[in-house]
């Protein structure tokens, strides 16, 4: 997600390259022995992925990951045969906003889906400027196998237009044969956010009523204001589903994720079939230099045979819910009921296996 003042700033990264500068060295005749190459491990990689990617999301499809992030003023798309080598990755701009209109500014939280034999990239827009109230959520389409290049169509707004609110962190739901979308949004009374599901008729269009699964309920999810629920992700295992959401908000170091669950067989529409986790299942830790740890991601290692999370954090504390946000990803194991064990972030700037076939 973002926060009430990310329309203020755009993505501006700064990659400098130091050399080895002459002023640094005393004249002589005898030439400077050059400084070794560092290092480079075939078998290792470290987090942060990228300097800047809040809200990170990872689509796999035909050998290759494609990776989105918050840009703000554009959609990109990375892709890659590996997410170790998602710094060394190219990016394209697949989507650049109309300069003005209602989804001509604030782009947030994208997210990729292959659905029916396209594509189909879901994310969060609003007019140009300050007003946030109107942020909602859009899709665009492409036919091509490679969303990276191909021409992406705008399918317009998706929403219920009985309860039509402030809607962002879209996400989908595959169970018992019908499609769902998840998001963050309002209930047009109060600005508490909460998770609600519709039922969808086709990737661009929600049918019947909408329903609010989570709100800020435990301690935990209420460091704010605003108080916070969103990004809305479902990972599934075994005769689960699990919704792994964000709580609290992103301008604070609480940021953090909890977890509803539900069968893989219920009907994810009715509230009875989620139980909603008392506790966080991910949070910060400074020892990693990991704050406002959350909006994630899944996916799976090359082989398929390894359950990864990527998600943002702040590598210091009280960097807020702007670019310093930076995506991170770790292996999981899963607990003997069946849910996820995420266990805690590890540390930055320290090896770590990459995933199992790469």
């Amino acid at each position: 997600m973002r926060n009430l003042c990310k329309f203020t700033r755009r993505t501006l990264l700064a990659v400098v390259l130091l050399g080895n500068l002459a002023c640094g060295r005393t004249k002589t005749a005898v030439p400077p022995v050059a400084s070794p190459p560092p290092k480079v491990s075939s078998t290792t990689f470290q987090n942060p992925l990228l300097p800047s990617g809040p809200d990170p999301f990872v689509a796999q499809k035909d050998g290759y990951y494609y990776y989105l992030h918050t840009l703000n003023d554009r959609l990109a798309i990375w892709r890659t045969a590996t997410m170790s080598g998602l710094g060394s990755a190219p990016s394209t701009v697949v989507w650049t906003p109309p300069a003005n209109g209602a989804a001509s500014g604030n782009l947030w939280a994208p997210e990729l889906y292959f659905l029916d034999g396209k594509w189909y990239l879901y994310y969060t827009a609003g007019p140009t400027g300050t007003n946030l109230g109107l942020q909602r959520t859009w899709v665009l389409e492409n036919a091509n196998a490679n969303p990276t290049v191909g021409t992406w169509t705008d399918k317009g707004r998706i929403f219920n237009p009985i309860e039509d609110f402030w809607a962002i962190d879209a996400t989908v739901l595959e169970q018992n044969g019908n499609r769902y979308l998840l998001w963050s949004g309002h209930n047009g009374i109060d600005g508490v956010q909460r998770i609600y599901i519709s039922r969808m008729a086709n990737p661009w269009t929600l049918t019947g009523p909408r329903v609010e699964l989570s709100r800020p309920q435990y301690a935990w999810e209420n460091v704010g204001p605003p108080f916070v629920n969103e990004g809305p992700e479902i990972i599934k295992h075994d005769n689960k589903t699990f919704l792994v959401y964000s709580a609290s908000f992103c301008g604070t170091d609480d940021y953090a994720l909890g977890l509803l669950t539900a069968s893989s067989t219920a009907d994810p529409m009715l509230l009875s079939s989620w139980t909603k986790s008392t506790t966080p299942v991910f949070s910060q830790r400074p020892a990693s230099r990991a704050y406002a740890t959350g909006h994630n991601g899944f996916f799976k290692s090359k082989d398929g045979t390894e359950d990864w999370i990527i998600y943002h954090a702040n590598s210091n504390p009280g960097e807020g819910c702007v670019e310093k946000r930076n995506p991170r990803m770790q292996k999981f194991a899963w607990n003997a009921d069946g849910s996820p064990n995420f266990g805690v972030p590890v540390p930055i700037n320290t090896d770590i296996l990459k995933p199992s076939g790469e």
